[in-house]
């Protein structure tokens, strides 16, 4: 891999990512963002001012090019895919985007890739914020893989948790049941898949690597239902959580882990290439106490 560009890289795993690729000596990584975030890396990064949304923009980011990889963290539509698909065509080797777990529908688990074809989805223009974000995230898949001339892996993945997480979805329930403040819950017996923030980013740059096009599922080994994370939380902060439903306790309080079912991911195209996870038991302990100690 030598010259890399990552499409949002400055938080979270896309920062993970670009000190992955330095510290595993890549030739040339740039990190192109829209400025507003100042960042330290590894080591040293060219790096680009970018509107994801501005085909213009997209357009000078290739001409800084060719690419041996492209990984996009911040495509939102399908106008933004096809601008990119207009954009790189010529100019880049392999792309991978970031795409999620919120393709999938409830009703089965655990949910493998044929369970949403992007190669068949029916998709249309469309701008960010236009649609919701499980729907945006398909048309996006399918805008790439329907008309990109390049290879196109798309890494589905579920909710990612780490003590760089500025959403601080762990951080509402692990502070809720420390101060004792209701939690709004509709299933606590729904069983999840989670993925760390570091194995997002170990993942993300093994796709980049490898030969898998199309979507790729990539979570911890292991599921966590609701109740069982809480009792871990409960066993770290000495306090009993409490649950209500979502009726009762308000929008206000309504968890983010709050799914009607079981919502859980089959990871096998991935380790049949030869992929391993962490299980989610590796890290989740320890990432609780973390946060319940003030320290993430």
């Amino acid at each position: 891999m030598g010259k890399v560009l990552v499409l949002g890289g400055t938080r979270y795993f896309g920062k993970r990512l670009v000190n992955l690729l330095l510290e595993e000596g890549v030739h040339e990584v740039t990190v192109a963002t829209r400025g507003l975030t100042e960042a330290e890396f590894a080591g040293s990064v060219n790096r680009l001012v970018l509107d994801r949304s501005d085909e213009s923009s997209l357009a000078k980011a290739a001409e800084a090019g060719p690419w041996d990889v492209i990984y996009d963290n911040i495509c939102y539509s399908p106008n933004e895919a096809m601008a990119a698909v207009r954009a790189f065509e010529g100019r880049v080797g392999r792309y991978v985007l970031t795409s999620t777990l919120s393709v999938y529908g409830f009703g089965k688990s655990p949910l493998s890739e044929e369970d949403f074809n992007p190669y068949e989805y029916k998709w249309g223009a469309g701008e960010r914020g236009e649609m919701e974000y499980g729907e945006a995230k398909r048309q996006a898949e399918a805008a790439f893989l329907q008309k990109a001339s390049f290879p196109v892996a798309a890494m589905r993945i579920p909710i990612v948790l780490g003590p760089d997480d500025y959403t601080r979805r762990l951080h509402f329930h692990v502070e809720r049941v420390m101060n004792g403040t209701p939690i709004g819950l509709p299933n606590t017996e729904a069983a999840m898949s989670f993925i760390s923030s570091a194995e997002t980013a170990s993942f993300l740059r093994w796709l980049g690597s490898s030969d898998l096009t199309g979507p790729v599922n990539a979570s911890s080994d292991g599921e966590l239902t609701i109740s069982r994370l809480l009792v871990m939380i409960e066993r770290e902060t000495g306090n009993k959580a409490r649950v209500l439903s979502e009726n009762e306790a308000g929008p206000e309080n309504e968890s983010p882990f709050g799914v009607p079912s079981s919502w859980v991911m089959d990871t096998t195209k991935a380790k049949a290439a030869g992929y391993e996870f962490d299980n989610v038991m590796d890290w989740m302990p320890d990432l609780i106490k973390q946060i319940a100690a003030g320290q993430a």
